[in-house]
């Protein structure tokens, strides 16, 4: 609410050339005309979750056919083994450790290994809080059923039509902690413009 006066918008531009340095040739802030504004809460209002109930997918995505995760309990005698099968992807090995973490599980050790620079193997030996294996099978299955999802597709995405102008959604899970996921909003302006896209808001 500050942005208004002068030392508040010769602070930010200050801010923001200390960062970028050289890159940044002007720096100018402006007040939202009310006609952008209005577009706006109009895009905000609408109910984000429902945006997303038709699964929008654009190139190479998992499957449910090249995407496996199982829970042995036999491999190791002080831990339980979950065993991952699925495509590379950015951001798969935080994918895997914010689902157990939100779980309250800790991994004591593992390893990944890549296939074909396009699958991905993996093994992790992992604990209860408690320091024991997970035996309950309902715990099992809603495990596996969490990493599944989440490594299917880790990222929504969808264009929308808002008149004259087009929208760009993309959602993913936040974390209990309240941490989203790292360098997503980098990624997004960085395929924008690479493909020449302008982002005007």
């Amino acid at each position: 609410e500050q942005l208004h006066t002068e030392k508040r918008r010769a602070e930010t531009c200050e801010r923001l050339r200390s960062v970028l340095g050289g890159s940044m040739i002007s720096c100018e802030l402006e007040l939202v005309d009310p006609e952008m504004g209005n577009c706006q809460q109009a895009s905000s209002s609408c109910d984000f979750t429902s945006l997303f109930t038709e699964q929008t997918t654009y190139g190479n995505q998992n499957s449910d056919a090249n995407v496996s995760v199982t829970i042995d309990n036999s491999l190791s005698p002080s831990h339980t083994v979950v065993q991952i099968l699925c495509c590379d992807h950015k951001g798969l090995l935080y994918d895997v450790m914010r689902t157990l973490k939100d779980y309250n599980i800790q991994v004591c050790y593992g390893r990944f290994t890549s296939k074909d620079n396009s699958n991905c193997e993996g093994e992790l030996f992992i604990v209860q809080a408690d320091g024991k294996k997970i035996i309950d099978t309902e715990k099992q299955r809603a495990l596996c059923s969490r990493l599944r999802t989440e490594l299917l597709q880790p990222l929504q995405v969808k264009v929308v039509s808002r008149g004259p102008d087009t929208e760009l959604l993309v959602a993913n899970v936040v974390e209990l902690g309240g941490r989203g996921r790292p360098l997503v909003f980098y990624d997004i302006t960085l395929a924008l413009k690479n493909l020449k896209i302008c982002i005007f808001l």
